[in-house]
Formats: C-alpha cells, structure tokens, sequence
C-alpha cells in the first residue's frame, strides 16, 4: 500500500511538473493497485492524451465519470462526461457523442441554481452552428458563453469561447474583433492561466484563424510562443503536430524550403502517433507544397493524393500541380469546383491568386478579371498585408495578360514591397519577374533585365526548378532588333507562330488573353510587311528567332 501511495504521490507531483511520460507511468502505476479517484482517473486521462494516447484517455474519463458519480460529485461528472462528448464529436462519432452531451446536460438540469458549466454546454450548440455555417448564431452563442465565463471567472471557458467567437468573426470579415478576441485567449494560454489540453486547444485553434485572416505576423508570434510551449514539455505528443505543420508553414514562407520539407514530414508522423488524421493530412498537403515549388511533381502529387485520403481538400495546390504539368483543363475544373463549394471569405481568399492563374492559363482572362476583383474586396476588408499584395499582384497580372503593362506595374511594384516587407522571398520574386515582362513591353530593356535576373537570382536560391526553366527561357528571348523592330513580346509571340501554335495555344504559353495574341499579330504582320503566318514564320526562320 505504501508503495502504491508514492506512485499516486509521485505522478501528482510530475503531473504538475508537466513530465508526462513519468506522470502516466506512475498514476497507471497506482491505478493497477487501488481503485483511483475521479479527480486522479482525470489527472491520468490528461497524461495519456498529452502523450498521444488519445482512446485510453476517453476510457478513462468514462471511468473517472463514473467514479464521480459514485461518489456522489455530480458537477465532476458533468465535467467528464462532457469532455468525452466533445472529443467523440470531433471524430466524427456523433451518436455516441449526442448521448455523452446528453448525460452532461441531465446533471446539469439536476443543479438547482446556476452554474458556469451552463457555458460549457453551449459550446457544442456553437460547433453545430459552425458547422451549419451559421456564422451570425454561432457567434451569438459563443459570446453568450464567454459572458458566463467571466460571472464565474472561469478562464478555460473564457478561453474557448472567446477564441470560438474571434474565430467565427474572422470567416465573417470582422477581422479587427475577430483578432482581439484571438489575442486576448492567447494571451491567457500563453501566460499559463489554462488547464493543458486546453492551452493546447487554444494555441492551435488561434493560429489556424491567423492564417485564415492572412495575418502572417500574428501567425509567426503565435507559432513561436507554441513552439516554445512545446519545447518545453519533451514527452508531449498532442499538439506537437500541429505545431510542426505551423513552423513549416512559416518556413515554407520564409524560403527554408528544406527544413520545412522535414518540419511536414516530422508532423505528420506526430499526427498519427496522436491519431489525428485530419492534421495528418495538412501536414501531407504541407509536404505536397514546398515538392511542387522544388519541381519534384510525382512527389506532389504522391503528397496531395496522401493528403485527401487523411481528409484534407488538396486545393488548391493539386490544381496548380496540374497546371504546372501542362493539363489546363483538369487545373481548371478543379479551382471552379473547389471555389465553387468555398462561401466563407477567409477560405475564398486562399483559392483566388490560383483561380486567376489557372484562368490566365487558359486565356480566360475575364474570369481571371473577375476573380481578381474579388480578391481586392477582400484585401479592404481583412486589412492583411500579405492579402493586399496576393491581391495586387494578382491585379497585375491581369493587366499585363491584358496588354497594359503601364497599369500592371504600378500595382506590381506595390506587392513586391509588401512581400519583401513581409520577408517572403518565393513571392517576391515571381513579382520581379511579372515587373521585368511589364517593363519588356514597355521597351525599358535595362529595367526588365535587371528585374528578371534578381528574380532569376532568388528562384536559383530557393532551387525553384520550374521558375528558373520558365524565367531561363525568358532571358534567352531577344529584346529587340534593329532589323525587325520587335519588342519583346512581339518575339515571343513570332517564335510560338512559328512553332505551329494557335492562337489559343500561344495565350495560354504566355498567361495572356487571345485577344492580346490577335493584336500582337497585327503588329508584327505591320513591322515585317508580311499578310501571313506562315510568312511571318518564315521571317522568323531566317532571322534566327526560332
């Protein structure tokens, strides 16, 4: 009996030391010899959760459930049976899940006078409400329960439903609310003030509306308070998946390609230590990303394939993995499809730049125009600066598939300065390079080549396979010739003439509308003296242009 009492001793006190591998060890230790308290059952359900024993942690709160129940703690039971709801309805279990909430709302009803676990029982109304894509009562409720929190003082619930609330205001546009009540649940989180899981729960929960409302700052603050936060319990599995599948994010941004290529693959294995698949997933669509940008397409689309059998929409990298593999048509299904079935603005923000470039692919540059309008609404709304530059440069580039260079530089040169603000170089680059083809058809040979090479530059840094074939082709175009008076376009136009491409063909080539290759046939027709593409093709022949 001594014995077993300094092993409940002893993972108390790792409990509260945070250590929990020895904590687990030793109150599964006491368990096997006595029978423990509901408070002590819970103490072992959140070691083992925390160490990515997900089932036995539902399998002990429904004995801790019990175990309070016998002793009589009706307001504890509340508590435990709530909890395995909750998670049981986060996989999806959602009849189990429906009979544990109701066991959790029967003892509530059973109190005679008012509790803050009434606040607790309405975060599963704000789920179902979510879910439902009832924005407006989802946050309704949300901000019903954190009133509670605060009559009670209760800061976990505070946390969750204020962290709820900012979530939902931020899929709604209200950024500004939204990210107050984000900070304020992370500032509590981070200062300890939270019981574990649901520091853990708030921390992830925050950074993932970062990332919907675009705000790259906040994102990179918060991940690395998670990091820290992570770092500081070693044995913790919960948690540290997520937190890894952010930091690779945040390096994918930053052009650390590599690392964050390890990061994806270390989270996803973390994942599914801690029988999470869904993250599982992201961290597979995190690994398909920073494939394609390297231009290692089988291991994208092996990535992306990975990706959707865990559960997670693979859009819209595998669209533009299709583009990037000459299959306009699929790319272009898909992105319709996925934008399509996407309502709330946050999600609609992150499928529009690749909707434009898909359009553009195909020379369907009004659809690419409208999308694009689209994507600056929304930029004045969210009032993100990585959302104003996507939005600019989208901009741009339809001004120069549309032949207005003059109008596309002004816009481009307004994003290249937000992403190198935002010290994203990918980004930054393939601007330049939308910058040094404006100043091309503008005739300002020494601008483009100085822009296309620091483009070239960065994407020969970054090992961007695919950029560095499209911008080394690029180069080698000549920028002109006495002997013709071409500008640069008007070349790359002739050579794909001459190549035996339509012009539909040739619009989608160069990201430009049909209409723009018409009139760039004009010209050259014009300045060679010619009636036809086959003397036009001809010429180019001779000249040595093709």
């Amino acid at each position: 009996m001594t014995e077993t009492v300094e092993a409940l001793e002893r993972g108390r006190e790792h409990y509260a030391a945070r250590a929990w591998r020895e904590a687990h060890e030793a109150l599964s230790l006491a368990d096997r010899e006595r029978t423990l308290s509901g408070g002590d059952l819970e103490l072992l359900a959140t070691s083992a959760y925390m160490i990515g024993r997900e089932n036995e942690y539902l399998e002990l709160l429904e004995r801790a459930y019990r175990a309070h129940l016998d002793a009589g703690e009706s307001l504890p039971a509340f508590r435990s049976a709530f909890w395995v709801g909750i998670n049981l309805a986060r996989r999806g279990n959602m009849g189990p899940a429906s009979g544990w909430l109701g066991r959790a709302e029967r003892l509530l009803e059973e109190q005679q006078v008012d509790r803050v676990e009434r606040g607790y029982m309405l975060l599963p109304r704000v789920f179902e409400h979510e879910a439902k894509g009832e924005w407006e009562a989802a946050a309704t409720a949300a901000g019903e329960a954190v009133g509670i929190a605060e009559r009670f003082g209760d800061a976990d619930l505070h946390a969750l439903a204020g962290h709820e609330q900012g979530h939902v205001l931020v899929r709604q546009g209200q950024i500004s609310r939204g990210l107050a009540l984000l900070d304020e649940a992370m500032v509590a989180a981070s200062g300890g003030e939270l019981s574990p899981i649901v520091t853990g729960i708030v921390y992830c929960g925050v950074i993932l509306a970062c990332d919907e409302a675009h705000d790259l700052r906040r994102a990179r603050e918060w991940t690395a308070t998670l990091s820290r936060w992570c770092d500081g319990q070693p044995d913790m599995v919960a948690f540290t998946g997520r937190c890894l599948i952010h930091r690779a994010e945040i390096m994918q941004l930053q052009g650390e390609w590599p690392n964050a290529l390890d990061e994806a693959r270390r989270a996803a294995e973390r994942c599914l230590q801690g029988e999470n698949r869904w993250a599982a997933g992201e961290a597979c669509y995190r690994q398909a990303e920073v494939h394609r940008l390297l231009g290692d397409l089988e291991a994208a689309e092996v990535a992306y394939r990975e990706a959707s059998r865990h559960g997670r929409e693979p859009q819209p990298g595998l669209a533009l993995l299709r583009l990037s593999q000459g299959d306009g048509e699929a790319a272009a299904a898909s992105i319709r499809r996925a934008l399509d079935e996407t309502v709330e603005p946050g999600p609609r923000s992150g499928l529009l730049p690749a909707f434009v470039e898909i359009m553009l692919g195909g020379g369907e540059i009004e659809a690419a125009r409208g999308a694009s309008e689209e994507l600056e609404g929304l930029a004045a709304d969210f009032d993100s600066g990585s959302l104003r530059a996507m939005a600019d440069q989208a901009r741009g580039t339809v001004e120069l598939a549309g032949g207005n260079a003059r109008d596309a530089l002004a816009v481009l040169r307004a994003a290249a300065r937000e992403w190198q603000a935002l010290g994203i170089p990918y980004e930054t680059a393939r601007v330049r390079e939308l910058i040094g083809r404006a100043c091309r058809e503008l005739g300002d040979a020494d601008a483009a080549g100085l822009e296309l090479e620091a483009a070239r530059s960065t994407f020969a840094d970054l090992d961007a396979a695919l950029d560095i074939a499209r911008l080394d082709s690029s180069l080698a175009t000549p920028m002109g010739d006495d002997r013709h008076g071409l500008t640069a376009r008007e070349v790359e136009v002739l050579r794909l003439v001459a190549a035996g491409q339509s012009n539909r063909e040739i619009a989608a080539a160069l990201v430009i509308s049909e209409h723009t290759v018409a009139r760039h046939l004009q010209n050259i027709f014009a300045k060679l003296g010619v009636s036809s593409r086959t003397a036009a093709s001809a010429f180019a022949f001779e000249h040595d242009l093709v």
